[in-house]
């Protein structure tokens, strides 16, 4: 997989994406993204802020050896709240899952969180049924930071400090990846 930045020319793939109701049932309950709202606010978010602030944004995942479309993964600045934190998202088609590309991309953008953006944090969430979601951040070495019985949300997240003080087995692996897309 390789990781690239978001263009213009990437709606129609996202708006394809989006409109898969397996692939946004945990993120909409299954309801496709207007296309107005892809092409005239998520594209155009994503390239001001990777011009403003390099590395954070979205990343489109594309396979090394085809150049098919597999999907997307994204730091985000949190649109409320003012810690320096970055928010961690994925989308994958449905061909795409199962096979470890989540946690690959999920690796590559935590790598330049910490190395290239300098956060002090980054954080995902998921609905709490979302196993496959979970797995991912776990293995990204993500822990649970918020789970409560009447929240259907958990968070993950993982500090600057562990970053640098934690051996993560993939993180020399996921450094050169974040070299190449940044």
């Amino acid at each position: 997989m390789v990781l690239r930045p978001v263009t213009t020319a990437d709606a129609e793939h996202l708006v394809v994406l989006d409109a898969d109701p397996e692939v946004m049932r945990h993120v909409s309950g299954g309801v496709a993204t207007p296309p107005s709202i892809i092409e005239d606010w998520v594209i155009p978010r994503a390239i001001s802020e990777m011009n403003s602030r390099p590395g954070v944004g979205i990343w489109i995942a594309v396979d090394r050896r085809r150049g098919d479309f597999l999907g997307w993964v994204s730091l985000r600045a949190p649109r409320h709240g003012t810690r320096p934190e970055l928010e961690l998202t994925y989308r994958l088609r449905r061909a795409a899952w199962g096979r470890g590309l989540a946690t690959e991309g999920a690796r590559a953008v935590i790598a330049l969180a910490f190395d290239l953006v300098s956060t002090d944090r980054v954080f995902a969430g998921t609905t709490a049924i979302n196993h496959a979601s979970r797995r991912v951040m776990e293995k990204s070495g993500m822990s649970l930071v918020a789970a409560t019985a009447a929240d259907p949300q958990v968070e993950y997240e993982l500090l600057r400090d562990q970053w640098t003080s934690h051996s993560f087995p993939w993180a020399a692996s996921a450094r050169p990846v974040a070299h190449l897309i940044a």
